[in-house]
């Protein structure tokens, strides 16, 4: 059964057009730091930066979607040339749907990763619903599959890498490495 299940995954991967990321818990920990000065800060982790480079030069969408307001997650998305960066969002699923209409991307070319209660509520505008190993145990219930990496600690890393195994471009990455090109 679980063979069966995770080739279906496979399927689903390889058709894959939009990756939609919640970022607090997703692309970080969760936590909230601040400086002396009351600043935000977050803590991202570089091997999902380049998971999320990747998958893009594979020519995915990449977007964020948060409810969480902007500052560090609008900067990490300038960095990693993400253009749909929708930060402050309150309603999810209407935030999503006006997205896949602007791209002309349908539920099933989308997969979304998220790890909390409001993250629910897509599920069924999306294909895949995905969650980091530590996400709260109602979203791992309700996911079509559970990273074993943790929010912030390589669980988007550990998706890029699999969709790209699913597409058949991993090896080449693997055995070759990977170089920056502004093309």
């Amino acid at each position: 059964m679980r063979s069966l299940r995770w080739w279906w995954h496979r399927q689903q991967l390889r058709r894959m057009k939009l990756l939609v990321l919640d970022v607090d818990g997703v692309l970080t920990d969760g936590g909230l730091w601040y400086d002396p000065n009351g600043q935000l800060t977050k803590r991202f982790d570089v091997r999902d930066g380049l998971g999320i480079r990747l998958l893009q030069q594979a020519g995915l969408q990449i977007a964020l979607l948060s409810g969480g307001q902007g500052g560090a997650t609008d900067v990490r998305a300038r960095q990693l040339g993400i253009q749909h960066c929708l930060v402050g969002i309150k309603d999810k699923v209407h935030a999503l749907n006006t997205l896949q209409m602007d791209l002309a991307i349908s539920p099933a070319e989308t997969v979304f990763v998220g790890d909390d209660l409001n993250d629910l509520a897509v599920r069924p505008v999306v294909a895949l619903l995905l969650a980091p190993a530590d996400a709260c145990a109602s979203v791992r219930r309700g996911a079509d599959l559970v990273l074993s990496r943790r929010g912030g600690h390589g669980a988007v890393r550990e998706l890029a890498e699999r969709i790209l195994q699913a597409r058949g471009g991993w090896s080449l990455l693997n055995n070759r490495g990977w170089r920056d090109r502004n093309d």
